[in-house]
């Protein structure tokens, strides 16, 4: 019957429809999965009409498989992948004007040409010679296209494939070997294309995800590479424009943004002892706001930028009411990710329920010499007790008592209806930096897990002399950071000392060639080299080795020691090798410490040779000043095939609904080891607070730690609350987003991620 149907080519010419030929991919596209292709042929027939064109009976056939997803039979959606990138390897051929092949076309003429056309960047031929990229080319393997499943090669292309002319021009291993060959440019010629071998495999083999900016910027010529930013506001005119234009740049280059408003004065404080009162925070965050829908990430989507506040701060309630629906929408800005940045001493006075005073900063500053911003831990209470004894002595004009414990009832109530605030512990956060000796964590970046000494920049009064304008001008500190996660779904436990190894190089190397969008952050690279390792598909990793996830604590610490050992190696060898960071005298690296702790620690809780790391430290010193930092990766895991960072699945099996179409995702192992993964929003949160705790010892920036409470098990307000106080107690750094799911239902409150932080 089939076969009298006639069906119209690419080329438009009118044929019968060859059933055996559709038949003959089908089988090539099942070799080596765990299906019956009859069962798809036994479907499609009733698909077919008279004259469809080849290409909708492709898309047919891919949809069927889709269709045929299951828990039981997952490699369906690997059949549709192989199926999506033959019909994909065809555009590409004709977007560049090449005979189809079912194999790559030379790599080094393809170099070449797409250097040519302004593609890729001209580095490529100035650094390597026509007969390295020749042998480069060997290395290329068409076959890891075949291991990604259906979402993650439709998002890889989507995203991440370079176009010219509006078609898609780039193949996915093209993509990864030329980003492993611009890393390793500057490396010694001997062991360059070696290196360039390793990350090419490390990153096809999907052992290392590479953060957004690395995987898109990297081949086009000036790119940036870097994640993460951090910067903060100084209570001048000169600082809050500088930093608005700050946010712009770095958001136009697709970075995300943490802003620090700590220090700007209150509503109603003085300006310049005048009558003239201040708007407060909201009227400046209102513009970065705005700034970030403006000045967005490459075109592709808005600017991403959390604004973080200390919780002693006197707008603090105007602050949490940001995003809510009600009040006056003059004050509101739904575009930014607010955080609050609480101390030890918030926290106790929450636990006990007394009374806790907000200030102004600007008249804190001003009377007393106190910046309020830059304190935490003893001093920070120390100071407190000083002010809350100039209260009661009626010093101070601008102040307002509030109940602690009802203020944060009131930030959990916000997170609830809108999924935020973060929350930084900043007391926490900060007895961890290892470089106290230069200044202080304000605060974290958008996801929560990157954060190192931020310092904004001081500008002086214009100054005009002989008919020029000029300013003194005190640098400051842009943290910045470049990222890239380590998938334990594919990753044995014995191959680990090598990925962690690539993953350092990966990330030092790029401080050197990446074009970063503001000068503060180039001087903080520079001077910090500050870079942030992660991982994900623990729950890939639990399952494949019959570990359920409640209950899984000896494991993760096993895997978090061994992670981090490897990891502050690689970059203590990168020392050796290459030189310390240039801020390392007087950090607690050069005091003997690792991750802020004496070798008595790691003896009495390691089972590595930790004391043969810190003897190393000691003689060469520490490449990167920070090294590790766990992403939320909700995008990028998709790519990998695995799941998002350190969490429990949330679902073993759903369909994603996106402009692709219905897409099924379920995890790597589901049929094999089904029972051993367990869902998020039938878990305990505390059970994820605590396997974030033991990763957290060995993790030496953050983790993007996400809480799911499920209100269909009778959680009340008093469950969240325990949760949060456990995060606080077990040295959590941070809470990134707390996501519900209401009551008689099975969905999730939404939550928005920033691409650069996919990691």
């Amino acid at each position: 019957m089939a076969k009298r149907y006639r069906v119209i080519k690419r080329n438009g010419e009118s044929a019968p429809l060859d059933i055996a030929k559709i038949r003959k991919v089908i089988r090539w596209a099942a070799e080596g999965l765990d299906i019956n292709p009859i069962k798809l042929e036994s479907n499609l027939e009733i698909h077919f009409r008279n004259n469809m064109t080849t290409g909708a009976i492709h898309e047919t056939v891919i949809e069927t498989s889709l269709r045929l997803t299951s828990i039981e039979e997952p490699d369906w959606r690997i059949l549709a992948a192989r199926l999506k990138l033959v019909d994909f390897y065809k555009r590409v051929h004709m977007a560049r004007k090449i005979p189809y092949e079912y194999r790559y076309p030379s790599y080094c003429r393809t170099v070449k040409d797409f250097v040519a056309k302004g593609i890729y960047s001209p580095v490529l031929l100035e650094k390597y010679s026509e007969k390295e990229l020749h042998k480069a080319g060997q290395f290329l393997k068409q076959e890891y296209d075949y291991d990604y499943d259906y979402a993650g090669i439709s998002l890889l292309i989507r995203r991440y494939m370079l176009e010219y002319d509006n078609r898609v021009i780039e193949m996915p291993q093209e993509a990864l070997l030329t980003i492993a060959l611009l890393i390793e440019q500057n490396q010694p010629g001997e062991v360059r294309l070696e290196r360039v071998r390793d990350t090419y495999e490390m990153l096809a083999r999907r052992k290392i995800s590479l953060a957004t900016p690395i995987l898109i910027n990297l081949r086009k010529p000036n790119g940036n590479l870097s994640s993460c930013f951090i910067t903060a506001f100084d209570d001048d005119t000169n600082s809050i424009f500088h930093t608005f234009e700050q946010v712009g740049q770095i958001s136009s280059g697709g970075g995300g943004v943490g802003v620090s408003i700590s220090r700007i004065r209150s509503q109603g404080a003085r300006i310049r002892n005048s009558l003239g009162r201040a708007g407060g925070v909201v009227p400046n965050v209102r513009v970065v706001n705005d700034i970030a829908l403006y000045f967005n990430q490459g075109g592709k989507r808005a600017g991403a930028v959390t604004v973080a506040l200390d919780s002693w701060h006197l707008d603090m309630e105007d602050f949490l009411e940001l995003q809510t629906e009600n009040g006056d929408q003059r004050r509101k800005a739904y575009d930014v990710f607010p955080q609050v940045v609480v101390t030890d001493r918030f926290m106790r006075a929450v636990e006990q329920g007394e009374d806790w005073y907000l200030f102004d900063p600007h008249e804190i500053r001003s009377k007393y010499g106190y910046e309020l911003a830059d304190l935490w831990g003893d001093e920070f209470s120390r100071v407190l007790d000083e002010l809350y004894a100039e209260v009661v002595a009626g010093k101070i004009e601008l102040f307002e008592k509030v109940n602690a414990k009802a203020l944060y009832k009131q930030i959990m109530k916000v997170q609830v209806e809108t999924g935020m605030p973060y929350i930084a512990f900043k007391d926490t956060i900060n007895r961890a930096n290892p470089n106290k000796h230069i200044g202080i964590i304000p605060c974290t970046n958008l996801c929560v897990e990157s954060y190192s000494v931020v310092k904004p920049t001081r500008i002086g009064p214009q100054r005009f002399e002989n008919d020029t304008i000029s300013r003194e001008v005190e640098p400051g500190l842009v943290h910045t950071c470049n990222l890239v996660s380590i998938n334990m779904a594919n990753v044995a436990v014995d191959e680990l000392p090598a990925v962690c190894e690539t993953s350092v190089r990966i990330l030092d190397n790029c401080i050197d060639i990446t074009d970063v969008p503001v000068a503060e952050g180039q001087r903080h690279n520079e001077l910090l080299r500050t870079i942030g390792v992660g991982m994900m598909g623990l729950a890939d990793y639990l399952a494949k080795h019959d570990i359920p996830y409640v209950g899984a604590g000896d494991a993760v610490d096993k895997l978090a020691e061994a992670f981090a050992y490897h990891c502050t190696s690689a970059s203590c060898a990168l020392a050796a090798e290459r030189g310390r960071y240039p801020l390392f005298e007087g950090s607690d690296w050069s005091k003997g410490l690792i991750l802020s702790r004496e070798r008595s620690w790691f003896a009495e809780h390691g089972s590595l040779d930790w004391d043969g790391l810190f003897t190393r430290i000691a003689e060469h010193g520490i490449r990167n000043s920070h090294i590790t930092a766990i992403a939320p990766n909700t995008s990028s895991s998709i790519v990998q095939g695995c799941t998002a960072s350190i969490l429990p699945v949330f679902s073993k099996f759903y369909i994603d609904n996106n402009s692709n179409g219905t897409v099924p995702i379920v995890p790597p192992y589901i049929k094999e080891k089904l029972w051993h993964y367990q869902e998020s929003k039938h878990i305990d949160q505390r059970v994820v607070v605590d396997i974030v705790s033991r990763l957290q010892r060995y993790i030496d920036t953050g983790i993007s730690m996400e809480l799911l409470f499920n209100l269909n098990n009778n959680l009340t307000a008093k469950d969240i609350f325990q949760t949060h106080m456990d995060a606080w107690k077990k040295g959590c750094k941070a809470i990134y987003y707390t996501r519900s799911i209401q009551k008689n239902s099975n969905i999730s409150s939404s939550k928005e991620e920033c691409i650069s932080c996919a990691g």
